[in-house]
């Protein structure tokens, strides 16, 4: 095998070529060849780009949590999926400092509060983000089907509302404007991301240091595709049952219809869906873009002829792919 180090920082596009080659080597010289030769690419050339992984919460004080056999689940394939997040962290993309509009977003990948799309919906997003001069932080948060957990339904608020405080904490060092940090969210991701944008202000954990004094209230909103409500009709069922189980009471569906508890503090949003999307209808969208507008919350709306659930970057449709020039200029707004 290649040393455990030498796996760990390589990126899912180098590693699958890597394993492929080791199980056509003949010959130990052959296999020491090819691993001194990688090992030297490695150290001569950046694979991993994220310039800090911090964890979210101190070891011993991480909320919610409880001891179990529970680890968590990296799967490498066509898109990377974590399960089981033992201990939620953040991973930093950062632009040039010469390119850096000062901006920066969190990024909440989907997957349905199962697993999380943390390439597809995650740090490509972030590179995405960083070639417009805007910082992206990808946030592994805990998910409610792991066992580690007590009053799992308000695990990935605790995670988003920390996540959002320490990088608006770390803003200087970052070269990030603090009061210029948004959210992107996808499907589950998208509920996550509105859940923070409507319970931003409520104390849901008790404070373990300085940067719970700071403010979570992202200063604008993304949503893209995203799962808003567990009231309607249009409700994705299996993230609703993910975060409130199978029988919740009428309190939790209510809290957890982010259509519902839209304010006028409600951040600035632009949502984007797709008109056939049959995982998580459209008219979550709607739903949220309309009770923004009553509360007199800046918001803009698209929605795609078609391009069904889960289009991320949406590279391969030259009509879908447009939603991320259309982000980025709504960004200038902030």
């Amino acid at each position: 095998m290649l040393p455990t180090t030498v796996l760990r920082i390589l990126s899912g596009n180098v590693i699958r070529p890597v394993l492929e080659m080791t199980k056509q080597l003949k010959t130990s010289q052959k296999f020491k060849t090819i691993c001194t030769s990688l090992i030297a690419f490695i150290l001569g050339y950046n694979v991993y780009t994220q310039d800090t992984i911090l964890p979210l919460w101190p070891k011993d004080a991480v909320p919610n949590r409880i001891e179990t056999d529970e680890k968590e689940i990296r799967e490498i394939g066509a898109i990377e999926r974590i399960s089981y997040v033992q201990y939620p962290q953040i991973e930093v993309y950062l632009p040039s400092e010469a390119n850096s509009t000062g901006k920066a977003m969190l990024i909440f990948p989907g997957g349905g509060y199962h697993i999380l799309a943390f390439d597809w919906e995650g740090s490509d997003i972030a590179k995405f983000l960083n070639s417009k001069g805007i910082a992206g932080i990808v946030v592994k948060y805990r998910l409610p089907v792991s066992k580690s957990l007590v009053n799992n339904k308000m695990v990935p608020l605790q995670d988003a509302q920390r996540a959002i405080r320490l990088v608006r904490k770390m803003a200087s060092i970052w070269n990030i404007d603090s009061d210029k940090i948004g959210v992107i969210g996808f499907s589950a991701g998208g509920h996550l991301a509105s859940t923070l944008g409507t319970h931003f202000d409520e104390e849901v954990y008790r404070n373990v240091d300085s940067a719970d004094l700071v403010s979570a209230r992202p200063d604008f909103m993304a949503l893209v595709y995203p799962v808003i409500s567990f009231s309607a009709p249009s409700v994705h069922s299996g993230s609703k049952k993910a975060l409130l189980g199978d029988k919740p009471d009428s309190e939790s569906i209510k809290y957890f219809s982010n259509e519902l508890q839209v304010s006028e503090n409600t951040p600035p949003t632009i949502l984007f869906h797709a008109a056939d999307d049959k995982g998580v209808p459209p008219e979550n969208s709607l739903l949220f873009f309309e009770a923004l507008n009553q509360h007199g919350v800046t918001v803009e709306l698209h929605i795609y002829p078609e391009g069904g659930h889960g289009f991320s970057l949406a590279t391969k449709n030259q009509s879908l792919s447009k939603w991320t020039q259309q982000l980025y200029e709504w960004t200038l707004g902030f």
